[in-house]
């Protein structure tokens, strides 16, 4: 015996398949949209400012001049990686949350 599903009939199939293509659809335009969008993140009280797309692809990278010590080189080699990494941090965020979203509480497996 065949268990009977509301509306899962060829009209609730094909209203389902809507409703998937345009959840792929909000998932490409906020991916789009995140990867197009710029984080910005600054280490060192400031000093050292970076900029990242949601693609993460560096943009920018601001020095205040007071930050540039040839004596120690190390140090503002890591503040460099700090702002780089939470710039990335905050567009992987927004990725994350953007997708969420569009999928509006569905988990369907292999969906990011």
């Amino acid at each position: 015996m065949k268990a009977r599903i509301p509306g899962a009939g060829q009209g609730g199939q094909a209203n389902m398949m809507k409703k998937i293509q345009e959840m792929q659809e909000n998932m490409e335009r906020i991916q789009k949209e995140v990867e197009e969008t710029v984080f910005t993140s600054s280490a060192g009280g400031g000093a050292v400012e970076v900029s990242v797309t949601g693609a993460h692809q560096v943009t920018a990278i601001n020095l205040k001049p007071e930050i540039v010590d040839p004596e120690d080189i190390e140090m503002l080699e890591d503040l460099i990686i700090s702002a780089c990494n939470e710039s990335i941090r905050k567009a992987n965020e927004a990725m994350e949350k953007g997708m969420e979203e569009a999928k509006g509480g569905l988990s369907i497996p292999g969906l990011l």
